[in-house]
């Protein structure tokens, strides 16, 4: 239950940084005034556009200023290339229509760095803004969005919380080694040896687990996934009445075969 609150505080957290500093203060500004904003000589300003929030970013000059890398950004809402990468002409545009979750998450990550880090001064009428300074519904559409797909990812987090991805590492020597652990994971790069300090899959946690395979429903093949041993089955935390191995009788788990069942490590042999 108390993952459906965090859910729930979490799209309403959501809900108030899109909404964060959008209100009366606000000055609205036409797409034509907005032009004048690019930081040349003789301008009044430097101002950039996202999702129809207007923001005062002067302060990086030296980024959106004439010359800058994302000078391209200026005097324009551009919120697809925040997305997409794309600095053309045909990328900045203000159009968020056919962007995945990933992107639109990546949409509110810069929202959410504009919003700290510089002065939102006004709305853009225009598509997300109308003449009144009202959100648009394409605007009520991008928001809804944008909380689904964080929704999406704090699904995702809770899924690598249970079953972190295993360490894995081949040779045709040796086959296909998998391993859970908790400490410090040694790599080679370029001949020389680098210490990690993150536990197996890079998701902290005070266990270690041991390697399965995680069948889920609808999709082909499996993953390697380390899975808790001990203690009450997960979503049970205060659960009395349990069996005590942890999340091992998941039935989407698989035992590797020739690997004993608690063994932090399975080594599959090349065939």
């Amino acid at each position: 239950m108390w993952r459906g609150a965090a859910a729930a505080l979490l799209g309403l957290a959501a809900a108030c940084l899109l909404r964060r500093g959008f209100e009366p203060r606000a000055r609205l500004l036409s797409a034509a005034e907005l032009r004048r904003y690019r930081g040349a000589p003789g301008e009044p300003g430097l101002y950039l556009a996202l999702l129809g929030r207007v923001f005062d970013v002067q302060r990086g000059r030296k980024h959106y200023g004439p010359g800058g890398a994302y000078s391209g950004f200026a005097g324009r809402d551009a919120t697809r290339a925040f997305a997409s990468g794309d600095f053309t002409p045909a990328g900045l545009v203000d159009t968020v229509s056919g962007l995945s979750p990933a992107e639109l998450l990546s949409i509110h990550s810069w929202l959410s760095f504009y919003s700290d880090n510089y002065e939102p001064v006004g709305k853009l009428v225009g598509r997300f803004y109308d003449e009144n300074g009202a959100p648009t519904e394409a605007l009520r559409e991008v928001e809804a969005a944008i909380e689904q797909a964080l929704k999406l990812q704090a699904q995702s987090d809770q899924k690598k919380q249970q079953f972190p991805p295993c360490n894995s590492e081949w040779s045709s020597a040796k086959g296909t080694r998998f391993w859970c652990s908790r400490e410090s994971v040694l790599l080679g790069l370029n001949c020389n040896r680098v210490s990690l300090s993150v536990p197996s899959g890079g998701v902290p946690r005070a266990w270690a687990g041991v390697p399965r395979q995680l069948h889920r429903p609808g999709s082909q093949g499996a993953r390697c996934v380390c899975v808790r041993s001990s203690g009450p089955p997960w979503g049970q935390p205060g659960s009395s009445q349990h069996s005590d191995r942890g999340d091992l009788d998941n039935p989407h788990l698989q035992q590797y075969e020739g690997c004993h069942p608690l063994a932090e490590q399975c080594v599959l042999l090349t065939g």
